[in-house]
Parts: structure tokens; sequence; C-alpha cells
């Protein structure tokens, strides 16, 4: 079946971005940060936060029958701590395997780098060299969802084992196999080159937890590299992994990062001046690690390969979406796409439908959460887009420092910017076309399911950056206007993105305020700016003031609603360099000052001051405030 599913233009206008002056200089890619859709979508109610950072990071699957009597006999082995909850060492693992048991995999076990056809996986071993492992940082929280003792952290073993040099028990391990888009360009087979799937963990309460080592070895897809990964990038996806979920942002998670004892050559530039740099791996945690280019792979391939896209969607349904599997005509899940007859898409017929539309609003939400803290993921490919709409493969990310719409932290993506800030919501619904193609040339949703996963992507999109941004300036509705002149007004001025945000909670909703005293609050965010400029800053704070006095809201009830939406701390790319440099020298201390400091971004944290800082003259050298895909 040939389908073409594209964007449809009926579903959203992307306009001009209207962020900067006629005499600023643009990228090629001009784009607001926002899709509209043509139509009006609902407005969404907001909620208290984002959603608490446990709930809506790590979303947990519920528990499905099939793993009634696995939970049974974990409890009959139960050991608890004083408080009652349950700990394990590794060896009391609940190891699961639905992977690896229930879909096809490739019958060679060699790392030979290769085709893999007609399986989502390769069984493949950890080979990653090591002289003396350590244990350099981890994760308390992440430990206690797989319910692992604290104490197993200072085992003498427990680098060999989360290193994978020594055999995990209970362990299956396996590389999958995917493809992708990268840069827009279909890129055929990737998977995972240097990250081997050590099997899932359930917990007592039905939980399904992957374990997987990054920088662990060789497997088949591994082409032209070696599999392994260095110190610098393996800070950085432990520490940003962690931080994301602090500030309530669905991510993957990271268990532990441990150093090999071996260097890795690694040519940061591609310059041609490669070096010897300090091995490193990190044990990342999801429930799953399936991406939209997990099923593009194997529709790319068609023929009997298209059974497989049914395979690994009924398999993520079952485990991931169970939700979905119950669902019946009683739900009246229809909805109108058009003035046709046929226009109406039921999605209680049709599950591939429903999950596809589910994945749509779950990506919606996902980027509408990162451009309001201002994350830029960098590699936005497709093979990087968790089916499951969590943060997923940390590599050349950047917060924004300086508010700039076309803010790229990748030096391999500056001649397009395809993944700059402001791009970010219409790749995501790019993203989204492609993995619905994908379903589509397997035959399990038609183009009107399609198109109406990708409308739901915009108006969920917009329903949610909305209800953020309004929950950022503390206003009690959305006001386009107030809203779009601000991000005009940072853009042109090189405003810090996090700090202002987080002094506007100062500003008094007093219409009287005189107008000498009205940019006080924001002054250290405000920095040499000329009297024309601190005039058009003047009227905004007015046109402000008069918005939020309208309000029933106190001044003191504002600020703290406003605080705890507006983090104080995020993990700028300057700081995350100082701990580089630090662990390089075998200081890891202030890799874990930042683990300490992003589990509450949100509060002021006194003493810890001097990391709401800008960045200082050094954070801009390359390497730095930009970085390239190797690792």
């Amino acid at each position: 079946m040939l389908l073409r599913v594209c964007c449809p233009s009926s579903f959203f206008h992307i306009r001009p971005l209207h962020l900067f002056t006629s005499s600023s200089k643009l990228p090629s890619l001009r784009r607001e940060f926002r899709l509209v859709p043509s139509r009006s979508s609902s407005s969404s109610s907001s909620s208290n936060r984002m959603e608490s950072s446990s709930a809506s990071s790590s979303s947990q699957t519920p528990v499905t029958a099939l793993e009634t009597d696995s939970l049974a006999k974990d409890l009959q082995n139960q050991n608890l701590d004083e408080g009652g909850k349950m700990k394990r060492k590794l060896e009391d693992f609940n190891w699961d395997h639905s992977f690896v048991k229930e879909l096809p995999g490739d019958p060679r076990s060699d790392v030979i780098s290769r085709e893999v056809l007609h399986a989502c996986y390769s069984k493949v071993s950890p080979s990653v060299p090591v002289d003396d492992p350590q244990l350099v940082a981890w994760s308390d929280s992440v430990a206690e969802l797989l319910e692992l003792d604290p104490k197993e952290f200072e085992r003498p073993d427990f680098p060999l084992l989360l290193s994978g040099a020594k055999p995990l028990p209970g362990a299956m391990p396996y590389a999958q196999c995917y493809g992708g888009h990268q840069f827009g360009m279909w890129a055929g087979q990737l998977g995972d080159g240097r990250a081997i799937t050590l099997g899932e963990v359930l917990n007592s309460k039905g939980e399904r937890w992957e374990l997987q080592l990054k920088g662990a070895g060789k497997t088949p897809y591994s082409r032209f590299a070696d599999g392994l990964a260095v110190l610098r990038s393996s800070i950085r996806e432990f520490l940003c992994s962690e931080g994301m979920h602090f500030l309530g942002i669905p991510t993957t998670r990271a268990l532990c990062l441990l150093t090999t004892g071996q260097d890795v050559t690694r040519d940061m530039f591609y310059d041609g001046n490669p070096k010897e740099e300090p091995g490193a791996i990190v044990c990342r945690v999801s429930q799953s690690f399936l991406r939209f280019g997990s099923y593009q792979i194997h529709a790319s391939r068609e023929k009997e390969d298209l059974e497989i896209v049914r395979k690994l969607a009924d398999y993520a349904i079952k485990h991931h979406f169970p939700h979905i599997e119950s669902m019946n005509r009683s739900d009246s899940l229809s909805f109108i796409t058009g003035k046709e007859d046929d226009s109406v898409v039921d999605l209680t017929s049709n599950k591939y439908a429903a999950w596809v539309v589910e994945i749509a609003e779950r990506t919606a939400t996902l980027v509408a959460r990162w451009q309001g803290v201002g994350f830029t993921h960098g590699v936005l490919n497709t093979d990087n887009m968790s089916i499951l709409g969590q943060t997923i493969d940390y590599g050349p990310f950047g917060f924004l420092d300086a508010f700039d719409p076309s803010f790229t932290p990748n030096t391999t993506d500056l001649p397009g910017r395809r993944y700059c800030f402001a791009n970010q919501p219409d790749i995501g619904l790019w993203n989204i076309a492609q993995f619905a193609k994908s379903l589509a040339v397997a035959e399990l949703i038609n183009q009107k399911e399609a198109n109406y996963a990708m409308e739901r992507y915009g108006d969920k999109f917009m329903d949610e950056y909305q209800a953020i941004m309004s929950k950022k300036l503390g206003l009690s509705k959305y006001n386009k206007d107030i809203i779009s002149k601000l991000l005009n007004n940072m853009a042109v001025d090189k405003v810090d993105y996090t700090n202002f945000f987080r002094l506007l909670s100062n500003v008094k909703a007093d219409p009287n305020t005189p107008e000498d005293q009205l940019l006080k609050p924001l002054k250290a965010a405000l920095l040499d700016i000329g009297k024309e400029r601190k005039e058009a800053w003047i009227k905004w704070v007015q046109a402000y003031i008069q918005e939020v006095s309208g309000s029933d809201t106190s001044d003191e009830e504002r600020k703290a609603r406003m605080d705890s939406v507006n983090p104080k701390y995020i993990l700028r790319n300057y700081l995350c360099q100082s701990a580089i440099d630090a662990a390089e020298q075998g200081d890891f201390s202030e890799v874990n000052n930042l683990i300490r400091l992003m589990k509450n971004p949100y509060e002021d944290q006194p003493g810890m001051e001097k990391y709401a800082r800008l960045p200082p003259a050094w954070a801009y050298r390359p390497g730095v405030c930009m970085l390239s895909c190797s690792s």
C-alpha cells in the first residue's frame, strides 16, 4: 500500500517569526515557535504545575494480567526496609524480557556491522574494555523506581556488573534495530550502535523498567564506530536525564555513571584532530526505548517486514498502552475531520489509530514543555523520538541563555538550523508524519487517521503551550499580545530566558507604580539597554501590570505560582563543562553538586546562587555553548 502522509496545510498556518525587528539577521528557517491550527483549538484547563516530576517524567505503565504470576513470585521473595519499602540486591531483580520473547530476533549473535533483516533486535553482550572501572555518580530516585537497595552501590563488584564487564545475573542483553530520518533525509538502518539493553525489570507495583548500558561496546549496528562513549558526553547525559525529570519534563532516566579506566579516541569537532578522552558508561532507564525509527525501518523494507510493524505495534500497546486494548464503542471516541460523509474518525474501531493519536498528543505535550523551559534537543531525528513522549538521547542539547529563537546547540545543524529552538514544534509534527506514514504503509491506519493524528498534535501543542506560557507569566488566561511582545523584546535585547521569568514574579500588580520603578525588579535581567529599548520595556511592563492587576490573585500568591513553574536553576552548558573539566582530572565533586542542585530546580536553595549566574565569557567557546554529535 502506498500512502503519502504529509502535514496538511489546512490544519496549520506556519506564521513568519514575529520575534525580530526588520534589521535582524535571520537564518534561512524563519518560524514562530508555535504551531497555529487554522481552526480554533479548545483551551485546556491549566494544572498547578507542568505536573509533578514523578508523574510526568516517569508515567508508569499499569500491570497487565499476564504479569500477575511474576508479581506473585516476586512478593514471596520480598525484602523490606524499615519503612516497608521493597529493597533488592542486583541478583534479586525480577527480569521479564518480553521484548526478546515476543518479537522476532536476529539469528546471528556476532557484532559484525551488517544489515539486520526481519528482526527487531540482535542478542549481543557488552564488550567494553575496562581497567578498574569506578562508580562516580548515581541516582537515588531511579534506584527507588527499581527498588534497588542503596547499599548495592557500595558493592566492590557494582562497577563491573553495571559496566557489563561482569554478566549481571538474569540479564538477556540485546541491541535494538531501528532506522530513521536524520536532518530530514532517510538514513536507512541505524540501530543501537553503542547501547546495549540488559533487559526489563518488573518492580512490585508491576512497573516495567528497561536497563540499558550506553557505551558498552560494539553491536551489529555500530557501523564504523567503536561502540564506546566518553566521559564528557556521559556526564551530560546523566545530569540532563535527571535534571529534566526534576523539572517535570518526561524523560528517560539514568541510574548511574561509571568510568571504564580506558581512554577512547574522539575527533570532537570533526576537524581531523582526534584526541584521547576518558571512557565512560551510563546506565539508562526507561519503560521502553522504542522510537519512531523502530517502526520506520521495517515499513521501509515492506513485504514480510510489514508484519513486524504490526507485531511491534501490538507489543507496544500491550505493554505500554494497555488502556487502548480495553477501549470499546461505548467510549464514543469519534471525531469529525471534515465536511465529507466519510470524514469521521472512530478511534474505538481501530486501536492503531487511537495509539498514533496518543503518541502525537504525548509528543506535542513534550515539545511544549521543552519550549516552556527553553530546552533545545539539538538532534530531533526520528530515531531520537520516543513513542512514550519522553526526551531521549541527550547529545548536543542546550538550554537557552540569551533568548534567541534561532539557537541551535549542534554544530552539525548550523547550516540550516533545522533543529533550532523555534523549529522544534514544526519538527515534532514532521516526525509524527513520518511515524504515521510507517503505520499507514503497514495498513494499520488510513489517510484520515494519519491526518487526524497530526491535527491532534497541533491542537494539543497549542493547548499545552498556551497554558504553560500563561502560568509562566502568572496570567489567569492566555494573552497572545502580551506574550508575543515580551518574546519580541527578549529576542531584541538577548535577555536571559530563565532568569527573566524568575525575576518577573517580583513585579507587583500595582498600576500606580512610578515609571522609574517599573523595571527595578527586572534590573538583573535587563542589562545594557539604551533609552529606546528602556521605553519599550516600560511600555510592556505597564501593559503586563494592567493585565495581572485585573485578577483577584495577590502578589504573594502569584509569585508562588510563577516560581513553581519558572526554574531558578537549569543545566546550563557551562555548568556541565565545569563539572566535566574537573571530572577529567579525577574530581567528581562538581558532578555530584549538580545532581543535588537539579533535584530542586524551582527552589531558591540558599548558598547555591552562583549556579544561576549568567554564563561567563569562556562559556561561548566551541565545545561549550555548541557541540557536535561526536561522543
